[in-house]
C-alpha cells in the first residue's frame, strides 16, 4: 500500500526511462534502413531518366530541326569600337552563333566561351564596331541553322566603368533618392508627436496607402522585367512565389521574436517597414543604375528632384510607429532607419550599372513585394488595436482618407519620374 502510495506521490518517476526509450524508438525509426527506402525511388528515378535521355524515349533519331532560343540579357559598350552582348541559350538544344550583324552588314566577332552554347549557359559576344555616340544601332546575332536574334542599342553611349570616379558618381546619385528623402520624412518625427489620435491614425494609414502603391508599383515592374528573362527560368511564376515565401517567412521570423519578447515595440515596427522600403529603394537603384549603362534616361536634376519629392514620404511612414513610444527614440535610431531605407539605393545603383541582371533584379522587385507586404499586415494590426480601443470599426474617415491619401501623394509625385 505504501509502494503505490509513493508511486501516486511520484507521477513523473518513471519519465526518464520513458523519455530514454522514445528517443531510441526515434533513432530506430530513422535508421539506415528506413533511409534507404527513402532513397530508393529517387535512384530509380535518376535510372529511368538517364534512360530516356540515352534512348530518347524510345523514339529514335530525331529527324527534326533543333529548337534555338537565345536570349540578349545586356548590350554593353564597354570602350569605343566595342560592342558586347551578355546572352543566354533559352531553348532546349545547343547553339551556335555562326554570324553577327550590324546595321545590316556582316561583322567579325568573337564569343566567349567559344564552343557551342549548352541549355541555359550564357556566354559574352564581343563585337569590334565603331559605333556612333548617341546614335541607335542594330544588332543581330545568327545561328548555326540560320534562326536571327535581334538586339537594339537604342542611344550608343559608352557604358559606366568600374572605377573610383564612376562609384562615387552613382554612389551621390543613390544618396540623392535613397537616404535624402527618407532623411527629410523622417524629420517630421516632432511635429507628427503633437497630432491628436484622429491624425495619428490618418497618418498610420498613409502609411498603409504609400507601401499599397509600392507593391502595386513594384509588382508591375518585376513583371514587365520578368517578360525579358530567359523563359526557361519562369520569372513571372517566380514573383508571386517569392513574394508570398518572403511575407511568410518576416511574419514566422515575427512571430518568434514574439513569443521571445523581442521585436514586438513601435521602434522594431518601424526598422520593418524601413527594411520593406529598403527593398524598394535597390529595386529603383537597380533600375537607375540601368537606364544610367544604357543611356536611356536623362538623369539630370530635374529628375533626381522628382525621386527625391516622390521617396519622401517613405520617412513619414518609417517614423509613423514611433509617435506610439513614450520616450523619444535616440538620434542613432534615426540615424539607423535612415540607413536601412536609404543604403540599397545606392547599392542598387552600382550593381545596374556595373552588372545588371534582369533575372536578379526581378528576384529582388519579388522580395520587396513580400517584405512590404507583411510590413502592410503589421501596419495595419497597429491601426486595428487603435480604432478597437475607441469602439470604431477598421474603416473610418481618417483611416480611409488616409490610406486615399498616401496612394494619391505617391502616384502623384511618381509623375515627376519617368526613366
Amino acid at each position: 500500500m505504501a509502494e503505490t502510495t509513493e508511486l501516486r506521490a511520484n507521477p513523473s518517476a518513471g519519465a526518464p526511462a520513458r523519455s530514454a526509450a522514445g528517443q531510441r524508438s526515434e533513432r530506430a525509426r530513422f535508421g539506415p534502413k528506413v533511409i534507404g527506402l527513402a532513397l530508393l525511388p529517387l535512384v530509380l528515378l535518376a535510372g529511368v531518366l538517364a534512360l530516356i535521355v540515352r534512348t530518347n524515349a524510345g523514339l529514335g533519331p530525331r529527324a527534326v530541326p533543333p529548337i534555338e532560343t537565345l536570349s540578349v540579357e545586356r548590350v554593353r559598350l564597354p570602350a569605343p569600337g566595342l560592342i558586347e552582348l551578355s546572352v543566354v541559350n533559352d531553348g532546349p538544344d545547343p547553339i551556335t552563333i555562326a554570324q553577327v550583324q550590324v546595321d545590316d552588314a556582316y561583322w567579325q566577332f568573337t564569343v566567349d566561351p567559344p564552343r557551342p552554347l549548352e541549355r541555359l549557359r550564357t556566354a559574352t559576344v564581343s563585337i569590334p564596331y565603331p559605333w556612333v555616340q548617341d546614335e541607335a544601332h542594330a544588332v543581330a546575332l545568327i545561328s548555326a541553322t540560320g534562326v536571327l536574334f535581334a538586339a537594339d542599342v537604342p542611344v550608343a553611349v559608352e557604358s559606366p566603368r568600374l572605377d573610383r570616379t564612376s562609384l562615387l558618381r552613382f554612389a551621390l546619385v543613390g544618396f540623392y533618392v535613397g537616404i535624402v528623402p527618407v532623411a527629410l520624412g523622417l524629420a517630421w518625427f516632432p511635429f507628427l508627436r503633437r497630432l491628436g489620435r484622429g491624425a495619428m491614425q490618418f497618418v498610420l494609414a498613409l502609411t498603409i496607402g504609400l507601401l499599397l502603391f509600392l507593391v502595386v508599383d513594384m509588382w508591375g515592374a518585376a513583371q514587365s522585367l520578368a517578360m525579358g528573362v530567359a523563359g526557361s527560368l519562369s520569372a513571372p511564376v517566380l514573383v508571386p512565389l517569392l513574394a508570398l515565401l518572403t511575407a511568410g517567412l518576416l511574419t514566422a521570423v515575427g512571430t518568434s521574436l514574439r513569443r521571445r519578447g523581442h521585436g514586438a515595440g513601435n521602434l522594431s515596427l518601424s526598422y520593418q517597414i524601413a527594411f520593406g522600403i529598403g527593398l524598394h529603394n535597390l529595386g529603383e537603384g537597380l533600375a537607375i543604375g540601368a537606364a544610367f549603362a544604357l543611356g536611356e534616361a536623362a538623369l539630370g536634376v530635374f529628375l533626381i528632384l522628382g525621386f527625391t519629392l516622390h521617396n519622401v514620404t517613405e520617412g513619414i511612414g518609417i517614423a509613423a510607429p514611433l509617435v506610439r513610444e513614450k520616450t523619444r527614440p535616440a538620434l542613432a535610431q534615426f540615424v539607423g532607419l535612415a540607413a536601412v531605407a536609404g543604403l540599397p539605393a545606392i547599392a542598387g545603383t552600382w550593381i545596374g550599372a556595373f552588372v545588371y541582371s534582369p533575372f536578379w533584379t526581378t528576384v529582388f522587385l519579388a522580395i520587396g513585394i513580400g517584405a512590404i507586404l507583411q510590413v502592410v499586415v503589421e501596419v495595419g494590426r497597429l491601426v486595428w488595436r487603435g480604432q478597437q480601443r475607441h469602439g470604431e470599426g477598421l474603416v473610418s474617415w481618417p483611416v480611409f482618407g488616409g490610406v486615399t491619401a498616401g496612394i494619391a501623394v505617391m502616384y502623384l509625385t511618381a509623375l515627376l519620374v519617368s526613366a
